[in-house]
């Protein structure tokens, strides 16, 4: 199995936790690729992907996000078959757009057919949990599930926080 932790930020944050899931799960092959480079025609169903995202101002995809955003919706290809799981970052004490930017992703992947499969985790920046910390524990409990073939999570479309 490959995975391909990709990450979009606004301050690193993200980044540094996409480095640290990468380096926390060692049995397979983790690549860990910026949103701002990233090419969504180099999407793979083969691969899954482990998307950590953060939220800036009112809700929305940070800088770092946004070309992948854009690159996506406008080449809008079909992504029936492809796996992803999402970590948002964000801060509850923004009540309305707690955790947004990595929705915005969540709703587009959706729509252009993948599957999510997981829990949808996040972390609350007002809380006192570690980022990397809840992120590793994620990353390993969705990669576990993965492994271990389908799980009634994949067709859940709510979202679970974890905290």
């Amino acid at each position: 199995m490959t995975i391909v932790t990709l990450y979009g930020t606004e301050s690193g944050n993200c980044e540094m936790i996409a480095e640290d899931i990468a380096d926390a799960i060692r049995d397979v092959e983790v690549q860990v690729e910026d949103m701002s480079v990233f090419d969504p025609a180099d999407l793979d169903a083969d691969v899954l992907y482990l998307v950590v995202c953060s939220s800036h101002g009112d809700g929305d995809l940070p800088a770092g996000a946004q070309p992948f955003f854009d690159r996506l919706e406008q080449q809008h290809p079909d992504l029936t078959g492809l796996r992803y799981a999402m970590f948002g970052l964000g801060d509850r004490a923004y009540i309305d757009t707690y955790s947004q930017g990595s929705e915005h992703l969540d709703r587009l992947f959706t729509e252009l057919g993948a599957t999510r499969v997981g829990e949808y985790g996040r972390h609350d920046a007002s809380g006192f949990d570690d980022p990397s910390d809840l992120s590793i524990a994620w990353a390993k409990a969705v990669v576990g599930e993965h492994a271990a073939g389908p799980s009634p999570l994949a067709a859940t479309p709510t979202a679970v926080v974890v905290s």
